[in-house]
């Protein structure tokens, strides 16, 4: 029943219809950081070098995602944006869905709602508990799905993508939602995803970037490296991966960074596409590692021909 005594019931959500990914796409964290003017300005300018898809992340008191979504869907004319991710603890199932259903109506198409849980920092955060992740991702999906709209029924529903790393979350994702999107994925992990996922689920794999000379790509790479080997769901995820202690210290080993980056030049990162395109992505989003917002653009100007999205 709603507010007003009427009866409700879940919308059935429309036939699965990709939006327009491409191969590859972008992936920038730091597009929250700048004023929304100067964001739009970046996505009109990838839209104009042939992105078709930008892929932005939330923490945990950032700019609200499904709202930055709705801003550059707006001031965009054809790009797809993706949540890569909204999480889950900044919100409860119903408001997740009826955001991409609302999302889904305003630009058919366009939109692509990926959800995570996130870490336990962050969920303490928000003032949530941290318990039995898959559980937990499990029930919000059954959630999401169940959930009653009682808006204009959008005749297009934006699929579902689960930040999925480890098989049992990845097996969650292929039971309950349209695919995946692994983050820190190389294409080993990219291999195992898609076994698991099987051959309809959509796989969109984030990969890290950084162009340069080796020397000082490599101590990007540990500067951005170091942080995530503090969580321990990205050691897990290396550990099971084959690597161990040796590989986690003083901000990765270059077997660690060689695996989970590329570096170089247009040739590497043509190269380290094609390996997750033929290990089973769908599609691979670039993230470039710099801490120079400038630096960011001009590097996705730089590849943009190179990758054939030019």
């Amino acid at each position: 029943m709603d507010d007003n005594g009427r009866k409700t019931k879940p919308i059935d959500p429309s036939p699965l219809s990709q939006p327009a990914l491409g191969l590859v796409g972008a992936w920038s964290g730091r597009l929250q950081r700048r004023p929304t003017s100067q964001a739009i300005e970046v996505v009109n300018e990838l839209e104009e070098l042939g992105y078709h898809a930008l892929w932005i992340p939330e923490s945990p008191f950032g700019k609200d995602v499904l709202t930055f979504s709705a801003v550059l869907l707006g001031a965009s004319a054809s790009m797809t944006l993706a949540t890569g991710i909204a999480i889950t603890w900044a919100r409860d199932p119903a408001a997740m869905m009826n955001a991409a259903r609302t999302l889904g109506d305003a630009h058919p198409g366009r939109f692509l709602l990926g959800v995570g849980i996130s870490h336990e920092s962050t969920a303490l955060a928000r003032g949530h508990n941290y318990q039995r992740p898959v559980d937990t991702m499990r029930n919000y999906l059954r959630e999401m799905r169940d959930a009653n709209f009682d808006g204009h029924g959008p005749e297009w529903t934006p699929p579902v993508v689960v930040a999925a790393l480890g098989p049992k979350m990845l097996q969650v994702a292929a039971e309950l939602a349209d695919g995946a999107h692994p983050f820190l994925a190389t294409p080993e992990h990219t291999n195992r995803a898609r076994n698991i996922l099987g051959d309809g689920g959509l796989l969109a794999v984030e990969q890290g970037v950084i162009l340069g000379p080796p020397e000082e790509a490599h101590e990007a790479a540990r500067e951005n490296m170091s942080r995530f080997l503090e969580w321990p769901n990205y050691r897990r995820h290396f550990e099971r991966l084959g690597f161990g202690d040796t590989d986690f210290a003083s901000g990765g080993s270059d077997r660690l960074l060689n695996a989970v980056f590329v570096f170089g030049n247009q040739t590497a990162v043509q190269e380290r596409i094609q390996e997750h395109l033929d290990a089973g992505a769908d599609h691979v989003c670039l993230q470039i590692v710099t801490n120079d917002m400038d630096e960011e653009v001009n590097a996705y100007r730089h590849l943009a021909p190179a990758v054939g999205i030019g």
